[in-house]
């Protein structure tokens, strides 16, 4: 039996066995890839277009229709707008100053937008915090065509549709304050952590509910993020989680279950074990990129500790795998993810995170057929 596409997702979502393990390439802005390693594969796949870059920070690629017709991707991506009163201004020759104030710089050289000044970094007051202009949610620019573009998709074809939402307010709070200055008011000043997590949530839950009001009832999947995990462990103890971060990531999901029945999809890096049974709490259903390279994210135990309430999205490995092994090393990391997170349902295959330019294509198009190579079901388990 083949299903469509949406059938497919929403399936493997609800840990139900599809057809086959759904797909993905471009589906969020955290699982797309860099515009210089994407010239490579429109390359291979003679798009002459010109490009879309989806974030600039990150300098990744909107996937040409194409490619993802060519590698059969089962979502369609759908992103909010750019603010009208608050655009990006140009800082210098090769920089930008974003909606919230944020001095970000790309030498020629570089590859991402660095972040180079923190407009609340230093000695600051909690009505320093409770001042600061904040990007009006209700901006017509942030969702300008976004019900347009997801109509489209929910009613001319068959793909799963996702909406991105903003982050929630790690990301921001960490731009907004410089990193240092971040941490260090986690251990010696919380009230004022606690100001500056209310300012930026407070503003993207009401733009995220903003999104939704317009677009909740035609989206399959919704999109946001929080970065909350090293290489070797969590950012913060899931003590302090549940004190500072975790009442406000609630709130943020609260909003989002009030408007839309959507899947939860939570991106979220680095080493995060200890923190996923307070995400399942507050109501995340997907976790994403899986980073199976950090400690403590072997896909066969996020599977026995948490497959039976999360779904996985990601799981192929771009720190080691996809850039230095061969192709027969990417068909051997696709089989082994999908061997451990497909059987029951509730996987979506891809990178983890954007892929970057240092991965050749060879190993790209490697990854997505053996994708289809080993992920019909039922799963072997050899």
């Amino acid at each position: 039996m083949s299903l469509s596409h949406r059938e497919r997702v929403l399936k493997a979502l609800r840990h139900q066995e599809p057809d086959r393990v759904p797909i993905d390439l471009g589906s969020t802005n955290n699982s797309s890839i860099h515009i210089k390693g994407y010239q490579q594969l429109k390359a291979h796949f003679g798009v002459k277009d010109e490009d879309v870059i989806i974030h600039r920070m990150m300098q990744t690629a909107a996937v040409h229709e194409k490619i993802l017709q060519a590698l059969d991707i089962d979502l369609r991506y759908v992103a909010f707008g750019a603010s009208d009163s608050k655009p990006d201004k140009p800082f210098g020759e090769d920089g930008y100053e974003d909606e919230w104030g944020v001095l970000r710089r790309m030498p020629s050289t570089s590859l991402y937008y660095d972040l180079v000044k923190s407009p609340l970094a230093g000695a600051i007051t909690v009505q320093d915090i409770v001042n600061y202009p904040v990007p009006d949610p209700t901006d017509p620019g942030y969702t300008r065509g976004v019900r347009d573009k997801l109509k489209h998709y929910k009613e001319n074809t068959d793909y799963a549709v996702v909406l991105r939402l903003p982050s929630v307010f790690v990301h921001t709070t960490q731009y907004l304050r410089g990193f240092e200055d971040w941490f260090t008011d986690l251990a010696a000043d919380k009230k004022l952590a606690g100001a500056l997590f209310d300012l930026v949530s407070d503003q993207t839950t009401a733009l995220a509910a903003e999104l939704l009001k317009i677009g909740g009832d035609l989206v399959d999947i919704v999109v946001t993020s929080d970065d909350m995990g090293f290489q070797n462990g969590p950012i913060v103890s899931p003590e302090l989680y549940r004190e500072l971060l975790k009442p406000r990531h609630k709130k943020f999901f609260d909003t989002i279950k009030k408007h839309t029945s959507a899947f939860v999809h939570f991106h979220c890096c680095g080493s995060i074990h200890k923190l996923l049974p307070d995400l399942i709490d507050i109501g995340v259903d997907v976790i994403h990129p899986v980073q199976v390279a950090a400690r403590d994210m072997d896909s066969s135990k996020l599977v026995a500790d948490f497959g039976d309430r999360l779904s996985f999205w990601g799981g192929i490995d771009t720190q080691f795998v996809l850039p230095k092994g061969s192709p027969d090393d990417v068909k051997a990391e696709v089989k082994r993810r999908i061997r451990d997170l497909a059987p029951d349902g509730g996987y979506i295959l891809g990178a983890v995170h954007n892929i970057q330019p240092d991965v050749p294509v060879e190993n790209i198009l490697a990854m997505y057929e053996a994708a289809k190579d080993y992920g019909r079901y039922p799963i072997s388990p050899d």
